[in-house]
This record gives structure tokens, sequence and C-alpha cells, in this order.
């Protein structure tokens, strides 16, 4: 623990990088563990339920994939097992880290709930997914939102959806109602310690000039929650400039081989630099401090021998009168600072100091 309260939580996301392989699943855990993240987080869903067979594939994945599947195919071959999470799960506490999954259909979310998760991950595509959004909200654990491709208008009414899940027991009839909800006093106090939001730009790799971390003090200003970064790049340097902007979670993808054929390896992490990453968060976290502008422990030394103070440039006698023709600094490490110099002059000298003598 960094010796200040701003800790990064670190999600290494596996995602769907174990390609189907139960091994290469249980060595991601392992990577994400010596890595130093705090969770290792997978994704679950059922292929059929999720896309339909005319979805298209995104252009990243086009280019990653094979050309000729559709959607589904790609989905069917990456589904994660649900005899697997539990065997995953058991692994990843066995190692000391968090295990997390993101569900991206109700039936899987169910699933998830019999896991007991810490929390649970939105994806930015079920932003506004209201049923989904409902469900997990209503599920009672503290979320974690995605808000990817999103503008500032969606993202409120993803957040009145949840705030709806936390007040009512039962899904509303029409957005009318949750609008209703969000406009009533205290609708949004019971996001507060229960909903954080992540930025994140939905493209894999993410143009450097289309991060816009900036979007994460828009967030924060406009919402009072919590925010942190779900970073999309290639390399390290802008997750952790987000953790030194102050964003409370990194969650970052990564692979044991970017090579291998899938969606996601080619913009992820392989595991030495996801080890680096961590490393370099935690430093710079440690480097924020606490915000007060006082000397630090390791400085007084410095402070004593680097500050200058009043000393005689000639022989001072009793009762002399302190002047700029007797009276100079210079570093002393004792005695009056150089910046009582003016409350010296014209007062009379109280014994004699010789030539380099400290006052």
């Amino acid at each position: 623990m960094e010796n200040n309260a701003h800790r990064v939580f670190i999600i290494a996301e596996a995602g769907v990088n174990h390609n189907g392989d139960r091994q290469r699943a249980f060595d991601l855990v392992d990577a994400a563990a010596q890595s130093g993240a705090d969770a290792v987080k997978f994704q679950t869903f059922n292929a059929k339920r999720l896309a339909a067979a005319s979805a298209p594939k995104a252009a990243y994945q086009q280019q990653t994939t094979e050309a000729d599947e559709n959607q589904l195919a790609m989905l069917q071959s990456l589904e994660l097992p649900l005899e697997w999470h539990g065997e995953l799960q058991a692994h990843a506490h066995k190692h000391g880290i968090e295990f997390l999954s993101t569900a991206f259909d109700i039936q899987s979310l169910a699933f998830l709930d019999t896991l007991n998760l810490p929390f649970y991950k939105v994806p930015s595509g079920e932003l506004t997914n209201g049923p989904l959004l409902w469900a997990f909200a209503h599920a009672g654990k503290p979320l974690v939102i995605s808000t990817g491709m999103a503008t500032l208008s969606e993202v409120e009414q993803g957040l009145a959806v949840v705030s709806h899940a936390l007040i009512h027991d039962q899904p509303p009839i029409s957005m009318k109602e949750v609008w209703q909800s969000w406009s009533k006093p205290g609708a949004r106090d019971v996001l507060t310690n229960h909903v954080s939001l992540l930025h994140c730009t939905s493209q894999y790799p993410t143009p450097m000039n289309e991060v816009n971390l900036k979007a994460m003090d828009t967030l924060s200003a406009v919402f009072r929650l919590p925010v942190g970064y779900s970073d999309h790049t290639l390399g390290t340097i802008i997750p952790v400039a987000a953790a030194a902007r102050g964003a409370t979670i990194i969650e970052k993808h990564f692979t044991l081989n970017r090579q291998l054929p899938g969606p996601d390896h080619n913009a992820s992490l392989e595991p030495y630099e996801l080890t680096h990453m961590v490393a370099d968060i935690r430093q710079i976290t440690s480097a924020l401090g606490d915000g007060h502008k006082a000397p630090q422990p390791s400085e007084w030394d410095t402070r004593i021998a680097a500050r200058q103070n009043l000393v005689a440039a000639a022989t001072i006698k009793q009762g002399d009168v302190f002047s700029s023709e007797n009276m100079t600094t210079a570093r002393a490490g004792q005695g009056e600072l150089a910046s009582s110099f003016w409350d010296y002059l014209g007062k009379q000298a109280a014994r004699d100091y010789q030539p380099g003598e400290a006052l």
C-alpha cells in the first residue's frame, strides 16, 4: 500500500484472450498475479444470446480475426465455459488477487451472482442496455461502469437506470418512470460509494489523439463519482498518465502473446509490460502525496544546509547598528534566516560578531 490515500485499483483484463483454451486461462491468472495487479477479469457470455447471426464485426475485429466469419462465430470460439469460472476464481484467490468477469446477458449475470464477486463491471456496450443495466444494479453489488462510445447524456441515462434499480424492487415500465425517479430528491445520493465510472475509448488500439483524458475531469465534475480509466492504447504511458491525473481504477487488456489470433491480442500488453505498468502506476500514485505543501522528512537536512542565514560581513561591535555594509547572507547552517535581513537593519548588536559569524 502506498503511503497516501490515492491507491489505484488495477484490473488486468484477460477478457477473451484465453481463446477458449483452459490452460491459457489459468496462465493468464498467473501472469496477472505476478504483475502485481489487484484483479484479473474475464468475460462471461453466451454467444447466441449476445449476437445475432447477422451481426457484423467491428473493423478492428475484421483485421485481427478470420475475415469470412461473422461476429457470432467469432464469439462462440471465445466463450469462457461456466465450469471454468469457479476454478479460475479459486486459482486467483490462491495467488492473492480478485477474480472478476463481465456479464453480457442477464443469464450470465445470474450465474456470476453465484460466485460472490466483489463488484460488477458493466461494459461500455451495455451502458444503454436498460434491462441488463437495471439487473446489474438491482443485484446490489458495487458497480464499475465503462463509458466508451457514450455521450454525457447517455452516461446520465445509465446512472438514472442504476438509481432506479437501487431504489425500486421492480423494473420500470417506461423510461418516463426512470426519469421521474431520477428527478426526486436523493436519487443521486444512492450512487455514492456504490458506483464508479471509467472513461474509455472503444477502439482497439485507441489512437493517442482520441484518448481524451480530460473527459475524466468532466465525468468527475458532473456526476461527483469516482472516475477511472479503461485503456485500449498501445503501451503503458496513457494508463500511467491517467493514474497521475487521478484515476481511481485502471483497467488494461493483457495477453500471453500479442501474436496469438483473436480480436484483442494485438492491443494488449504482454506479461512483462503489464508488470512494468503496475510498477509505474504504484510509483506515480505514491509520488502524488497528500497535496499539503510542507517540507518532506528527507528535506530537513537539506533545508538546513541549503538555506542562507544572516552573517556578519565585517567586524561588528556590541552597540553597532546593523546595516547593509556590516551584514550579509550566506549558508551557515545556523542562526537567523536570510528573510530576517530587513528586520535587523537599524537595530543595535547585542554583542560582538566576527566576519562570517552567524547572527
